[in-house]
């Protein structure tokens, strides 16, 4: 029976490690973990150097994507920044907000509720209607943004993939 009782505590102790281990959705912790999962996905770390898009970074070396969940605050939490290395569109950076003065031709904030960023993770509709309905809030350069469909649809389902807690707001 003593057994039996250790094996159970420590099996929800190991259970509620890996609960406590998942970062808050859009904190630096979980930028970090998207970067790290941005450069797995080759639509991302190849088409938008295909696009171009990578490209325009201001002659800045990178681009900047700043996000947020809106109903925990008004500003960005999270940030990544994409280079171009050795021929891909790779995050070089994901973490705390950095950029004070992003260029509103090369830069991007995006925002949306939580459920909302949870629906675009699950890939329940993409971009363009996240956009067109106001399910997304987005800054930066928009017509850029329309020729990069597939990646940006790419870039939302990041947040299905990558774990993150939504039972507390990033701390700011």
């Amino acid at each position: 029976m003593k057994i039996r009782v250790t094996s159970v505590l420590l099996a929800l102790a190991a259970v509620g490690g890996a609960a406590a281990a998942q970062p808050v959705l859009m904190s630096p912790e979980w930028a970090q973990a998207a970067c790290e999962a941005w450069n797995r996905d080759a639509v991302l770390t190849d088409k938008l150097v295909e696009s171009g898009w990578v490209k325009n970074d201001k002659g800045r070396g990178y681009k900047v994507m700043q996000v947020f969940r809106t109903d925990c605050g008004a500003s960005p939490t999270a940030e990544m920044r994409i280079a171009l290395k050795d021929g891909k569109a790779q995050c070089v950076y994901g973490g705390k907000v950095e950029t004070v003065q992003l260029d509103g031709g090369a830069d991007y904030v995006m925002s949306a509720t939580t459920a909302r960023w949870l629906e675009m993770g699950r890939g329940e509709y993409g971009p363009m209607r996240a956009m067109m309905f106001g399910r997304l809030e987005f800054s930066g350069p928009k017509m850029e943004a329309m020729g990069n469909m597939g990646p940006f649809e790419n870039f939302l389902l990041l947040v299905g993939k990558v774990p993150g807690s939504t039972q507390a707001c990033p701390a700011t």
